[in-house]
Order: structure tokens, then sequence, then C-alpha cells
């Protein structure tokens, strides 16, 4: 594997994989490219390839070795460094708790909908001099999402086409009541991490979507065992081959998305500060997202 410390190494695809994805061992030509961004350094290196026919960047969302907290994430230099390479669609994995019934364990979930219930993360590349404002109603590309719950369905897999993603603090799993509470919210699945990548791709105008590994039934579930770590990693080693293949064969199609989703034009009229107002600093610290807005 060559190591490119340069940002000239490119991908159009980004995959973001959570726990018990960790790798995509398919990827050809691998290089390993290491970014730093004005929010920090990513999780980790970006492994930098070709994967079914696509230029795509791997990043392990908790770092090689799982060795980050889910509130500890550099969400912003994640999402940053995905920038930096080119990626225009990321397609984000990780294992989620189950709130509802149909929800089984090794199903497949595609959210299109978000609660937060986080409390101490950044969640935006702006501020410190400008304000903007993204529409963040329909917070998953419903394109790439779409096209993905195909792809799932064509590969075998047991799919839910939409769901609600509740993103908590972490990295305690839920209290029973809370469990509960959250159900009678309509939420589809539990999760740590998702919504701020979300945020941030929207920001960063970047089509964004998730492939929820459903893993257990969190803690509700009166006849199933509270969930554990045992649980989630032995369901996710099952359930990673699925996972794998769904993002290989949603790439080799890729191409065929012809579909506006304006997802690439989110901060075209989102920047509310006053263009003659904003300060230098912060122009040149954010130049890779607004620069084109402020020409």
């Amino acid at each position: 594997m060559a190591r490119d410390e340069q940002t000239t190494a490119r991908a159009d695809f980004g995959v973001i994989g959570g726990s018990g994805l960790y790798a995509i061992e398919e990827i050809e030509d691998l290089k390993e490219v290491r970014l730093s961004t004005p929010f920090g350094d990513p999780s980790d290196a970006f492994l930098v390839g070709r994967l079914s026919g696509q230029s795509v960047a791997f990043l392990p969302r908790h770092g090689r070795g799982h060795r980050i907290a889910p509130s500890e994430l550099p969400f912003r230099a994640n999402i940053w460094g995905m920038k930096m390479l080119g990626v225009k669609r990321i397609i984000a994995a990780g294992a989620v708790g189950s709130m509802k019934e149909d929800i089984h364990p090794m199903d497949l979930v595609f959210p299109d909908q978000f609660i937060d219930r986080t409390h101490h993360r950044v969640a935006t590349f702006f501020g410190d001099g400008v304000v903007a404002h993204v529409g963040l109603a329909d917070p998953f590309c419903p394109v790439l999402r779409g096209h993905l719950a195909r792809v799932a369905k064509e590969a075998g897999a047991r799919v839910h086409e939409r769901g609600t993603y509740i993103c908590i603090e972490g990295p305690q799993f839920s209290t029973r009541a809370e469990s509960h509470l959250y159900r009678s919210w309509g939420a589809s699945v539990i999760g740590m991490t998702n919504m701020q990548e979300a945020r941030l791709a929207r920001e960063a105008e970047i089509c964004y979507a998730t492939m929820a590994l459903v893993t257990d039934y969190d803690c509700w579930h009166e006849t199933h065992e509270s969930v554990t770590v045992e649980t989630i990693i032995g369901y996710l080693t099952k359930n990673a081959a699925m996972a794998r293949g769904v993002v290989g064969r949603s790439l080799r199609t890729m191409g065929s998305l012809t579909e506006p989703c304006g997802c690439g034009s989110a901060l075209k009229n989102a920047i509310i500060t006053d263009r003659r107002v904003i300060p230098e600093a912060a122009r040149r610290r954010l130049d890779l997202l607004i620069g084109k807005y402020l020409s």
C-alpha cells in the first residue's frame, strides 16, 4: 500500500464504515491518504482506490482498531476530508438497534429522517463570521438512498426503504425508559453517529445516505435480551459481507443516477451574512465550500 501525504488523490464516491465495517478488501489500487483540515485531523487515513470501476475513498469512522468514541469523532474533519478528495456522494454504514417489532436483527434500513438527541457535538462548518442556514427537512439524499435500497433488495437483503434514525449521545446504550420514549416518537432505529455526518455533508453539498445494519432490539423488547457489545459484534460479523456487497453493487450502477436531488447546491441561497463583512480568515478557512459563492 502506498502512502500519499498530498491532496492530489481524487475520488468520486466516499464510504464511511462504522462498527463492523472497518475495511473493504475489494478496493483495488489502494493508497493511504492522510489529510489535515481546518478542523483538525480525520479519524484515520483515507483509503483511496477503485471499487466496481469507480474511484472511491474509504474512511473507518472510529479509526482502525475502533479507538474513537462517538462523542469524540472529528465529524467536521471527516466530511471536510471527503470534500478535499472531490467526493460527490457518501455512503455511510454502521450498527443500529431496532425500535420496531418488524425490523429484525440482520435487516438493512435506509432511513429518510432523523431525530437528534446528541448534546455535546459541533455539527456545522459555519460560525466565526459566517452564518449559513441549509435546508435539512429531508436530511438524506433521496436519490442515493433510493438507489442503495433497490440494490440491497436485489442482493437478497431484507430491506426497509424508509425510517427514522434517532441519534443519541452515547457511549452508553439507552435506559429502558428512554427506549420506550423513542418508540413512542416513531423512531425506527437507534444509533450514535450519523446525524452530524448528514448535517455536515449537506453543508458541504455532498449527497449522503445511510445503510443502517440492525444488530439488536435495543432494550425495549420484552422477549429479547438487552443490547450488549457481544450481540452487536456477532450480528455485524454475519452481515458485513452483505454490506460490502451492497456498496460494491451500488457503485457499479451509480452512473445510472441522473435524477436531480439538490444536494450539490445546498449553499446557493443559504449564506445569510453580508459578503462585505465576512472576515478574511473565514473566507480562507471556508474557501473549499463557499469560495464559488463569494467570487
